[in-house]
Parts: C-alpha cells; sequence; structure tokens
C-alpha cells in the first residue's frame, strides 16, 4: 500500500525556521514529482513547491524567497525548508506524489497528484 508521510511541523514564532519531509514508502514506481501544498480552513490547497526526476525546481511567487524545496524522486523523498517564518503561514501542509509523466494538469494544480499524505501543521506565533 502507496503511503506518504510529512513530518517536521510543528509550533515556532515569527522569523523562525523548519524544515518538513515527505517520505514515500510502499511504493513500486519511480515518482515523477514531489510537490508541496498548504491549505488553511475554508481555503483551497496552495501550491508552493515541486520538484522532479530532473530535478528542477519551481516555486510559487510567494514564497520563493524564503522556502526551499530539495530531495529526488529516485529516493522518493522530498523537504521543505521554510525561512522567516510568518503567521500568515501557519496551514496544514500536505505532500503530494505525481506518479505519472503523462500530464493532465499542471504542476500546481492538485488535481495533478496521485497520492498525498495526511499533512502535517505548522504554526506561527506572531
Amino acid at each position: 500500500q502507496v503511503q506518504v508521510v510529512e513530518s517536521g511541523g510543528g509550533l515556532v514564532h515569527t522569523g523562525d525556521s523548519l524544515r518538513l519531509s515527505c517520505t514515500l514508502s510502499g511504493h513500486t514506481f519511480t515518482p515523477v514529482a514531489l510537490t508541496w501544498f498548504r491549505q488553511t480552513p475554508g481555503k483551497e490547497r496552495q501550491f508552493l513547491a515541486t520538484v522532479n526526476w530532473s530535478g528542477t525546481t519551481s516555486y510559487e511567487d510567494s514564497v520563493k524567497d524564503r522556502f526551499t524545496i530539495s530531495g529526488d524522486t529516485d529516493s522518493a523523498t522530498a523537504f521543505l525548508r521554510m525561512d522567516n517564518l510568518k503567521p500568515e503561514d501557519t496551514a496544514v501542509y500536505y505532500c503530494a506524489v505525481d506518479r505519472t509523466s503523462v500530464t493532465f494538469y499542471s504542476p500546481s494544480d492538485p488535481r495533478e497528484y496521485d497520492y498525498w499524505g495526511q499533512g502535517t501543521n505548522v504554526t506561527v506565533s506572531s
């Protein structure tokens, strides 16, 4: 059974840093992309950053100066380093796995992804 597990969330203060981890297990395929999203109550899931099979990364504009994605699809592990955290970064952070190279949606669209983790909570206090 394929499982995606996120970890590393917690309660931090404004200006602090966190490093989230994402691990895929139980799979028999090599993902084509590993991607981080976040979500707050009542809002749609927001794309943050992705790393694909070639190591290419891309970011949502509002976080690209503070967040760094790393990892690789061969090891099916991804990390999200978040610096200078702000209260508006408070959310549940999700890791998503794109299994196939057949692309129906853009990498920033949640519908592109085949597997999701349960999420890890990040709370930034002011």
